[in-house]
């Protein structure tokens, strides 16, 4: 299976499915990495692995759906069949999410539906949750929608400030991703009336870990 990743800054995520796919027995390869910003972080990693990049600037390249159309033309450029968002921070238009609907996935630090949107370690601590993580899901219109691929749980700890919660968050999406990835480019997940079956479900994150 050929990713096409989108990303907008530092890429770590993007790093994790870098270090995934480096491997030969990992059932994806990553055939371009597509960044919004220029200035990108991810653009390096990519680069330093070898992997094609593209720019499609949201400033340079308007109305919106102009925008999306050069997204899209990249990615057929490079025969893409999955697309990851990474980071990736603009909203995907209606048009654009059906054109790539089931081939479109995206990861939020959240156990979704909980805590959709930006701010999310700040306003989970806030509601006092005792249990946070991450979650990969197929994406649909509405933001941090959609059915769910598979989720880590981290706890949240006596003392945690958001950035504490954010870094252990970050390290489930690094083992995460590429699980779901790994699912999906095995061919092992359906959606049935709005819900992920997971043939197999992604290995769970050790808890331990991640204190």
């Amino acid at each position: 299976m050929r990713l096409g990743v989108l990303i907008s800054g530092r890429g770590s995520n993007l790093q994790a499915l870098i270090d995934a796919t480096s491997d030969d027995a990992f059932p994806a390869t990553l055939a371009v990495v597509v960044s919004n910003e220029a200035g990108a972080g991810g653009l390096k990693r990519a680069q330093s692995a070898g992997i094609p990049t593209e720019i499609v600037s949201h400033r340079d390249v308007k109305p919106k759906a102009a925008f999306e159309a050069k997204l899209t033309e990249a990615l057929h450029l490079y025969k893409v069949d999955l697309v990851c968002c990474a980071g990736f921070m603009r909203l995907l238009s209606e048009a654009f999410v059906t054109d790539w609907k089931d081939r479109l996935i995206n990861i939020h630090p959240s156990l979704l539906p909980s805590f959709r949107g930006l701010d999310v370690h700040a306003r989970a601590l806030s509601a006092g949750v005792k249990v946070s993580g991450c979650t990969v899901h197929y994406v649909r219109v509405e933001m941090d929608d959609g059915p769910i691929i598979g989720q880590a749980a981290v706890p949240v700890l006596s003392g945690d400030t958001p950035e504490r919660l954010a870094a252990r968050v970050l390290e489930a999406e690094h083992q995460l991703y590429p699980a779901c990835v790994r699912a999906i480019a095995e061919g092992r997940t359906r959606i049935q009336g709005g819900r992920v079956i997971v043939d197999g479900e992604p290995r769970p994150i050790a808890l331990s870990s991640l204190r």
